[in-house]
């Protein structure tokens, strides 16, 4: 956990901007906010699209 935690701060700002614009797109592909893309992100610990869609379509499944 640790060693992602220094990975991801020591991001350079094009991939920080490309993890955003992803993260926009994901929230409205899915008409979620971003902050929840952002917190599957976080605990699942991988920005890949099919982790983060999984994620989300077990959160739904939920409701």
């Amino acid at each position: 956990m640790i060693q992602n935690k220094a990975k991801a701060e020591s991001a350079s700002p094009t991939d920080s901007a490309e993890l955003e614009a992803e993260v926009a797109y994901m929230a409205k592909r899915h008409r979620v906010s971003p902050a929840i893309i952002r917190e599957i992100i976080r605990r699942a610990g991988s920005s890949e699209r099919g982790a983060v869609e999984r994620e989300l379509q077990k959160g739904k499944a939920r409701r």
